[in-house]
């Protein structure tokens, strides 16, 4: 794995900020990392880059501990943090000419070049980045992150600012990277997870509540299915819950009903088999689907 974290801690005098967390990251993938405000994921990602040490536990980078080996691990991570700090009053291609120079970047020229181009910044890149709006900041700030070709990119809200279309852009740059480095992404807006990542964690008041694949972190906390279903007719209640796995029918008016299973029945072939079998003609029928903030307000309400 490229990131792995063992019962990390860090406490601020009283508050334990991060308490008792374990997760890995791997390569090949894009990891999604959820919470409320002040539930420890910033201060999470400030420990696995160097920024801060932990209290307790361990954090590791591509094998190196980034408390014995911190430049080995540092080298290895591109880091966006959330307050993108750039320097305003420097050009975009001289700033990213100075960062590769501080990393040391081979054939800097045609690296700064190739992460101007990726990025969309090739007409602002003799702009002060002082005159960006935030939507290119942050683009001058994904840029930098990547100039060193690093094994591991942690994004701390990296579409903050952008328009719709530079969203999907970025977002696209993301799951391009995330084929070939192991990507973090912590974001707000949970339908980004969805569109993004393979998998997520999610923290809450420091402790991690869950860690699973996207679809099935939609399913386990979940625990039913529910089935929308609307006939051009009325319908008997008591014949509804007749059927097979329902376990509940509520109805929710013009001839449409919502029926409740438990999640691993798909009752949709058996709505539509009583439906022949009692003449009822029917206008939808179609499983209502759980999403990821569904399973966020359930886990951090």
């Amino acid at each position: 794995m490229s990131v792995k974290v063992t019962h990390l801690v860090k406490t601020f005098e009283a508050q334990r900020a991060v308490d008792d967390v374990t997760f890995e990251a791997h390569k090949g993938e894009v990891l999604g990392f959820l919470g409320p405000n002040g539930a420890g994921k910033t201060t999470t990602m400030k420990i696995i880059t160097g920024y801060l040490p932990q209290s307790a536990g361990k954090a590791e980078v591509c094998g190196f501990d980034v408390s014995e080996s911190p430049m080995e691990a540092r080298a290895r991570v591109g880091y966006l943090p959330e307050h993108n700090p750039l320097y305003r009053d420097m050009y975009v291609r001289e700033y990213l000419a100075f960062t590769a120079g501080m990393h040391g970047v081979r054939n800097a020229a045609r690296r700064v070049d190739e992460m101007v181009e990726r990025t969309g910044l090739t007409s602002h890149r003799h702009k002060q980045i002082g005159e960006l709006s935030k939507g290119y900041r942050q683009r001058v700030g994904l840029a930098q992150a990547m100039l060193h070709d690093p094994e591991v990119l942690i994004l701390d809200e990296p579409t903050s600012g952008l328009d719709p279309n530079q969203i999907i852009e970025i977002r696209q740059l993301i799951k391009d990277l995330g084929r070939e480095k192991t990507v973090i992404l912590s974001t707000h807006i949970l339908g980004e997870v969805e569109a993004v990542c393979d998998r997520a964690i999610i923290i809450n008041k420091g402790k991690l509540v869950a860690d699973a694949p996207i679809q099935e972190l939609k399913q386990q906390f979940t625990g039913q299915s529910i089935v929308t279903v609307e006939f051009a007719g009325p319908a008997d209640a008591g014949l509804l819950k007749k059927i097979k796995h329902v376990q509940s029918v509520q109805s929710t008016g013009n001839h449409t009903w919502q029926l409740t299973a438990s999640a691993e029945h798909d009752i949709r072939a058996d709505v539509f088999a009583f439906a022949v079998a009692n003449k009822l003609t029917l206008l939808e029928l179609h499983k209502e689907m759980y999403s990821v903030e569904d399973v966020f307000q359930q886990l951090t309400r």
